[in-house]
């Protein structure tokens, strides 16, 4: 949300489609994913016989993909690049976090 806000602040437009994505909704959305990451990550513990490296792999793959949908999306240069940003600043802090508790 933070850097949503910051580059909002920044003059970026959060319009996408015509309509402005509210700063709140991009927590709401990250933590549903980071949710869905920490099933993942449990399922891995159970069946992967190297869940870190798995899951790392895994989330690191869906993390690129997560930005194919910024690039194609019906917004200017400046938002798609600000989406894509929050992305990676999510992936970078989550995906670690996960990790660490994982097995080898």
């Amino acid at each position: 949300m933070v850097v949503a806000a910051v580059g909002h602040a920044a003059g970026v437009s959060l319009d996408m489609g015509g309509a402005p994505i509210p700063v709140a909704g991009f927590g709401v959305l990250t933590a549903a994913f980071s949710l869905i990451g920490v099933v993942v990550a449990a399922l891995l513990t159970r069946f992967a016989r190297r869940p870190r490296r798995t899951f790392v792999r895994t989330t690191v793959v869906l993390t690129v993909l997560s930005l194919v949908p910024d690039v194609i999306a019906d917004a200017g240069a400046g938002t798609k690049a600000l989406l894509m940003l929050t992305h990676l600043v999510a992936a970078a802090i989550v995906i670690p976090a996960v990790a660490r508790r994982l097995a080898a």
